[in-house]
């Protein structure tokens, strides 16, 4: 099934969905199988596999075996790095061959440390490019990405709305949004969203913070930032790995609610290739 189906379903509660990324090796992709087996008890309703750096062939063989194996639903993150359009387009044959329906269409990050994103030769430049690209390939259901508190290189919010806009009007079909954590943020801009004429469901990106030191490095990457009140309760017990948990468990969990109390669409864990904190959260929120 293609997601934007699943909203269109009309269901009494949002969509519950799992990120993972493609291990380096056999043992990791056994230990990343048991976990993605855990967290199956929990019916998620999709589950997407991210790109690694240096190609998508990790991603792809996860994404078939995945489907194939396992009967979920799965998503394949596509991004600009690396492949030309002729590339692009072997690889979204045989993501449509494996029976692949859903993909994640982004630019991804400039390599090496750079500030400026370089674009392979006859590639793509913008997600919005790619998005059009897949578009007129083959009927698959694209998702985007959304930024509640402005994509790290954008240069207003009226801008970065437009941007956003843009990788809609190329074939989007659904949001995913960057990790945040507070859902203010996520309101104000959800509601912007929508007076600039952006109806498609927005999914909520969910982190459990489990490390302290990991959140941070998290955070300064992709822009978002830690509440002051989370960011004091969580340095006060950083080498406590147990009483960390509790604090960022249980942030996700009244964060989740508020969430589905405001209407959100879905819930997009990013859970770092675990399960023990995302069953967590899901058990309390009775899913």
């Amino acid at each position: 099934m293609r997601i934007d189906e699943l909203f269109l379903s009309g269901g009494e509660r949002p969509t519950i969905s799992f990120e993972f990324y493609p291990p380096q090796n056999d043992a990791g992709a056994e230990t990343l199988f048991q976990t993605i087996h855990q967290l199956q008890a929990l019916k998620p309703d999709f589950i997407s596999i991210t790109r690694t750096g240096g190609g998508t062939e990790q991603t792809l063989e996860l994404t078939l075996r995945i489907q194939r194996e396992l009967g979920i639903r799965t998503m394949s993150h596509l991004t600009c790095l690396h492949h030309n359009k002729d590339e692009m387009a072997a690889h979204l044959a045989t993501l449509w061959e494996g029976g692949i329906r859903n993909v994640l269409a982004l630019r991804g990050d400039p390599e090496n440390g750079q500030l400026v994103f370089k674009a392979p030769k006859n590639g793509f430049a913008y997600a919005n490019e790619l998005a059009a690209f897949v578009a007129a390939r083959q009927d698959f259901c694209i998702g985007v990405a959304g930024y509640p508190e402005g994509h790290p290189q954008c240069l207003n919010r009226t801008r970065d709305i437009e941007t956003l806009k843009a990788k809609l009007d190329a074939g989007g079909r659904f949001i995913i949004t960057q990790l945040f954590f507070d859902n203010a943020d996520f309101f104000v801009w959800r509601d912007q969203c929508r007076v600039a004429g952006i109806t498609v469901p927005i999914v909520a990106g969910i982190i459990p913070i489990e490390n302290v030191a990991q959140i941070k490095r998290f955070v300064t990457r992709c822009g978002a930032k830690i509440p002051q009140e989370l960011l004091l309760k969580l340095e006060a017990v950083e080498n406590d790995p147990a009483a960390v948990y509790e604090v960022g468990i249980g942030h996700a969990i009244a964060q989740c609610r508020e969430l589905i109390a405001g209407g959100v669409d879905g819930l997009h864990f990013y859970t770092l290739n675990k399960s023990k904190a995302t069953a967590h959260i899901c058990a309390e929120l009775g899913n």
